[in-house]
């Protein structure tokens, strides 16, 4: 039986377990940790189980698992996860392909999750994946995706992982040529407030044309994630694998394009950044240091509102060339952002602004929504000892701002004074002044203009792609094409 788009997201979880069921072709291996075997539950529920399940298994036990799968330093992670889709995916190619390959599209699903403990201390989260061929005899596809459970009972966290499981399932089945599509189905019969999928990843012949950058954004378009991150080969990363343990420097910038000043902002930063960490490390190591470029939603909307992806591709490739590895965040207002980020490290969080968003920051029409407005933003942005490292602001008088010139509301004086003071609120004073006279949309004007000072204000990278690849509205000049 053939569905239209439209009938399979109006199915229910039955209703598509017994879909996928049906098709004669679909035949694998489920193979859960941590759980229970809810995902292949759902399979045994609904008729007809005999024609879909090879096998359906889980090894609790480490030593049990290790044996089968090979060595894990954990349970949930992502390397686990890929070992129990390669052993399990292989052996039913290996043991069936002979007497049932030709009408066959063998699969194999395995989730390594981490359910509500009894003590009920532990983070709530898992692995997710399914390999498998799109038709008898084809070569292998996957999807894998990590989940954040935020229900609070073990047995409401088990319900939507199996949820998600069949969901992604019919997905893979049924939705694969529409990757958009299946993303927004994950959630079918379930909410954001109980389960959050903060990292989606396709691979294999059958989405050979899909980019992942554009999928993570997808998720935040969505809501299904507050943030998503990928690294500058636009392999999609998932947060607290990048973040456990690290201390964290974050830029958030338009980007369009990636000037000098964005670059010379951020080594400012980093460097006062590690002298601070190294000051308050009494002679230990200090730790590592991750540096995000934020693209928040609000900076990729058009003035429609609307995102244009080439325009954020565009963005993204400039920050890879520069190997830098960029956040996508629905986070607007900073102490959101800090929330994010303590959720994932409890070392150092610092975050790179200028002036322009430091006064932004102590505007106070932005807290209208908060009871506490202002105080308890501030309260949730430096509780955890987060720093602001602020590069000044040349303004076009030639008066430098700093942050110990910066004018705040009356008001809020004795506030900004007490953040400097307590060292809350960093200057960089390291700055290299050629930079400060660079603004991206007096460049992004240059290019589009005409006007080929723009290759000065651009690290070299940045302007060979920009010609290169025609970005941000630039055209050569008539009488030479560009060479590269």
């Amino acid at each position: 039986m053939i569905l239209s788009k439209t009938q399979d997201r109006t199915l229910d979880t039955h209703a598509k377990a017994l879909h996928i069921n049906q098709d004669a072709r679909r035949y694998g291996t489920f193979a859960e940790i941590g759980a229970g075997q809810e995902v292949v539950r759902w399979f045994f529920r609904a008729r007809g189980a005999s024609g879909t399940i090879a096998k359906s298994m889980s090894a609790y036990d480490m030593a049990v698992s290790d044996a089968i799968y090979g060595k894990a330093e954990r349970y949930v992670c992502r390397p686990r996860l890929q070992s129990m889709l390669d052993h399990e995916h292989g052996l039913n190619i290996s043991r069936l392909a002979d007497s049932r390959g030709e009408s066959t599209a063998f699969f194999a699903f395995a989730d390594t999750v981490s359910a509500r403990s009894f003590r009920g201390s532990n983070e709530c989260h898992g692995w997710m994946g399914v390999k498998f061929q799109a038709r008898p005899r084809d070569q292998d596809s996957q999807i894998t995706v990590h989940v954040r459970m935020l229900d609070s009972e073990n047995a409401l966290q088990q319900e939507a992982l199996g949820i998600v499981g069949v969901n992604l399932l019919y997905g893979a089945f049924f939705l694969s040529s529409e990757p958009e599509l299946l993303i927004e189905s994950l959630l079918d019969g379930l909410t954001t407030q109980r389960i959050e999928i903060d990292m989606v990843e396709f691979s294999g012949i059958e989405f050979r044309q899909v980019d992942n950058r554009l999928m993570s954004l997808k998720l935040v378009q969505l809501g299904l994630s507050g943030a998503a991150m990928f690294d500058p080969r636009g392999t999609v990363l998932q947060p607290s694998e990048v973040l456990y343990k690290k201390n964290v420097l974050v830029e958030r910038g338009s980007f369009r394009p990636v000037c000098h000043v964005n670059i010379d902002m951020l080594n400012c930063a980093r460097a006062g950044f590690a002298q601070d960490l190294a000051a308050s490390s009494n002679g230990e190591s200090a730790g590592e240091i991750v540096e995000l470029m934020e693209l928040t939603t609000r900076n990729l909307r058009d003035e429609g509102g609307e995102v244009d992806r080439r325009d954020f591709l565009a963005r993204a490739d400039m920050l890879a060339a520069l190997g830098k590895t960029v956040l996508i965040s629905d986070y607007f207002e900073y102490y959101r952002l800090a929330a994010y980020l303590g959720r994932y490290t409890k070392m150092k969080i610092a975050l790179a602004m200028g002036i322009p968003s430091l006064r932004d920051l102590f505007e106070e029409k932005y807290y209208a929504g908060l009871e506490g407005g202002i105080l308890e933003s501030f309260g949730r942005l430096f509780k955890n000892d987060l720093r602001l490292y602020v590069y000044p602001l040349l303004e076009k008088t030639d008066t430098l701002i700093t942050v110990e010139t910066l004018q705040v509301a009356p008001q809020l004086r004795k506030l900004y004074g007490h953040l400097v003071d307590g060292g809350f609120i960093r200057p960089l004073d390291s700055f290299k002044h050629d930079c400060l006279r660079i603004f991206s949309r007096d460049v992004l004007a240059k290019i589009r203009g005409g006007d080929l000072t723009w290759q000065e204000m651009v690290p070299e990278e940045v302007a060979r792609m920009i010609k290169a690849r025609r970005f941000l509205g630039y055209r050569p000049p008539p009488s030479s094409e560009p060479r590269d």
